[in-house]
């Protein structure tokens, strides 16, 4: 997934969210932040749930200076955006429809496919279909 962070008052960050890459400390403090298991975390980052993204966000900027703190991480919400890449579509509608799952996601992850940002690797889910 990508991550874009592009704060008003400072330069456009570029994340390369991959959850396989996030640190147990990092996966434990977003369980706790949200109060939610990593995989509900996981599709509240992606159906825009705004705790999810915070804390989300926290954690990227946190690599970065260790200091931040949750609650210095404020932004307005058109300045962060989540995309899935291609590949991540592709990899979640093959599983959605393994599993004879819901057609109407589906197809609506499908009509972003044009404008997601291609995969720099293998593609992996942040969630489990």
């Amino acid at each position: 997934m990508k991550v874009t962070y592009t704060p008003d008052d400072g330069e456009q960050q570029v994340f390369d969210y991959n959850p396989n890459r996030l640190m147990s400390a990092e996966r434990e403090a977003l369980e706790k932040r949200t109060g939610r298991s990593f995989n509900e975390f996981a599709m509240g980052v992606l159906k825009g749930n705004a705790l999810c993204r915070r804390a989300l966000l926290h954690v990227l900027l946190k690599r970065q200076h260790p200091t931040l703190a949750f609650d210095d991480v404020d932004f307005c919400w058109d300045e962060l955006t989540v995309e899935m890449t291609k590949g991540e579509i592709t990899l979640a509608v093959e599983r959605i429809r393994e599993k004879n799952g819901d057609e109407d996601l589906a197809e609506s992850m499908l009509r972003a496919y044009d404008e997601a940002p291609e995969d720099e690797g293998k593609a992996r889910l942040p969630f489990a279909v």
